[in-house]
């Protein structure tokens, strides 16, 4: 994917962060809005399958290509790539040359030793939003057995 700072040749502030968007709620959206006021681009690494499996030991509700499109449809997102692998960070980090990684605070301290490769910002989360959360209340409100 071709990103606007790579079609014009115009250097910009590239800012990227990373997550699984699953079941995408006002969380998310607020975390990528404030993310994109750091730079001129905003940059989304949205987790695979496979990895999103391997964090957690289950199969996101929406498939990646979902996902994405979800991510990629936002007007503060200005390109989508695709997350396969933790162990990746610092290179999807300098392939895309990042400026800023920004992440929730729930990572606080988990990406510092990126700093070496680009600013690290944690923003704090939506206070009572999580995927985890909603996923409990649509089971505990709406699945009946």
């Amino acid at each position: 994917m071709l990103v606007a700072a790579q079609i014009s040749g115009v250097a910009m502030k590239t800012v990227i962060t990373f997550g699984t968007f699953d079941v995408f709620h006002v969380g998310h959206l607020r975390l990528l809005q404030r993310a994109r006021t750091l730079g001129e681009q905003l940059l989304v690494g949205v987790s695979s399958d496979a990895l999103n499996i391997a964090k957690k030991g289950r199969a996101p509700v929406y498939p990646q290509d979902d996902r994405m499109a979800i991510i990629a449809g936002l007007a503060c997102v200005d390109g989508v790539f695709l997350e396969e692998s933790l162990e990746q960070k610092a290179e999807y980090l300098r392939g895309y040359s990042a400026d800023i990684l920004v992440m929730g605070d729930d990572w606080a301290g988990k990406f510092d030793d990126f700093s070496c490769v680009c600013e690290v910002v944690y923003f704090p989360r939506t206070p009572s939003v999580s995927t985890t959360g909603i996923i409990e209340v649509i089971r505990g409100n709406y699945i009946k057995y």
